[in-house]
């Protein structure tokens, strides 16, 4: 079977469907079955990085007059080959592809953009982390002459006229790959987009299940089952078809590797997110370390109050320390600004420094120190003396509905609780 040329195109007709294509080209959004390890190239455009809804708007400001509501502003045009161009030998093979072949299709199909439309082909992206490589081309169709943008007069629209420049179309592209051995399909075919998409819907049954519902491909009278899968085997309908599930299995089994990594990922986010918990913990546990213990394991020695040596003198006070050395006067607080300043490193240096000398006997005493010093302050703070509430009568009928009607205490036991002799007797008690 010869390869065959591929040519669709799509209208844009807002700048939101332009800016989503542009997402979905640019691999700006994520793409399941699109390969993350393979690099797609930009024909056409590569020396302008600013996004595509921008591109086209400035192409349009340059008409007369402003696009109708219904106009399409740009045309996405995709280009390609059937899979018997790029991997001759085996079709089948999705994935993979001859290089050089590839780059003379792309070349080619390049060359006619830019003989066709010039300037007006604004960008042409070339996919190669799908199964079969292809071309996202972008045009806008600019009409000089009536000054405004007309998808119509350019590629047709609806009725025998639309159809008329769309085959005119696919000739054209035709005879542009014509020398690289690529053909056009059969002209008049009734074959469509459309019909690659319920073919997808049966993807999951067998080859041959999906054959038998095609009426060309259907079985003889009194053909006998050898003869009927050699004839099959045979038709290029059959060829299209194995072709196509292999690209449906390939781009599954490419969209399970993504789903993996995607869990893996998640995974791992988890795993560091729970070590940067537990470094986070840790770090507040080491800066509580008491700073008498640090200073005996930075070498440092207490002389009358202070901590001498390595040139300091330094003074601690609980969680607080001050460097009266000549050289430093300089003052902070906790163990971990203690290490910093007498070694002389970073944060995350001290850090390891205090784990690998205090480990998780230190980060115990320092929660136990922590914990000492702010019940310490919680003793010191001074306390009023408690007082009894002073009555506000006038709430006194709200509370006792509210006791009585929501709590469904009895009303005898409210009132005998509210009398003052009740308080009497309960303060003799006491």
């Amino acid at each position: 079977m010869s390869p065959l040329t591929i040519l669709r195109i799509e209208k844009l007709k807002t700048f939101g469907n332009v800016a989503g294509s542009d997402d979905h080209v640019t691999r700006n959004r994520e793409t399941p079955n699109a390969d993350p390890t393979r690099d797609n190239r930009r024909l056409i455009g590569g020396e302008d990085e600013r996004a595509l809804e921008e591109i086209v708007k400035e192409k349009i400001s340059t008409l007369k007059h402003r696009p109708r509501h219904d106009a399409v502003l740009c045309t996405e045009m995709f280009l390609s080959a059937s899979p018997e161009y790029f991997r001759p030998l085996d079709p089948s093979v999705s994935g993979q592809w001859s290089d050089n072949l590839m780059q003379q299709w792309a070349i080619a199909s390049r060359d006619w953009l830019a003989q066709n439309y010039g300037s007006k082909c604004v960008r042409a992206e070339l996919h190669l982390d799908e199964s079969t490589p292809h071309i996202h081309a972008y045009i806008v169709p600019l009409n000089e002459k009536t000054g405004r943008v007309s998808h119509d007069a350019m590629f047709g629209g609806r009725g025998g006229q639309g159809r008329i420049k769309l085959s005119l179309l696919q000739d054209s592209y035709a005879a542009a790959l014509a020398p690289l051995g690529i053909e056009r399909g059969v002209k008049g075919s009734k074959a469509t987009h459309t019909k690659v998409k319920e073919y997808y819907q049966a993807v999951n049954s067998e080859p041959l299940t999906a054959v038998i519902t095609n009426n060309q491909l259907a079985p003889t009278p009194f053909e006998s089952a050898r003869s009927y899968v050699d004839r099959i085997q045979s038709d290029e309908h059959f060829q299209a078809i194995n072709h196509q599930l292999a690209d449906r299995k390939f781009m599954e089994q490419r969209l399970e590797r993504a789903e993996q990594r995607a869990r893996d990922s998640e995974k791992e986010r988890h795993q560091l997110e729970a070590r940067v918990q537990l470094l986070q913990s840790q770090t507040e546990q080491l800066r509580d370390l008491p700073l008498e213990d640090v200073a005996w394991e930075l070498g440092l020695n207490c002389d009358r109050e202070r901590w001498k040596g390595h040139g300091h003198i330094i003074n601690i006070d609980k969680s607080k320390f001050y460097d009266f050395s000549p050289e430093q006067q300089k003052g902070g607080g906790g163990a971990i600004d203690l290490v910093m300043h007498v070694q002389g490193c970073n944060f995350r240096e001290a850090i390891a420094w205090l784990s690998d000398r205090f480990g998780e006997a230190g980060a115990e005493r320092a929660a136990i120190a922590h914990t000492r010093k702010v019940t310490s302050e919680v003793i010191q703070e001074p306390r009023p003396p408690f007082q009894l509430p002073v009555e506000d009568k006038p709430q006194w009928p709200a509370v006792a509905h509210y006791l009585t009607q929501n709590r469904g205490i009895p009303q005898d036991f409210v009132q005998l609780l509210h009398t003052p002799r009740y308080l009497q007797i309960g303060t003799r008690c006491k």
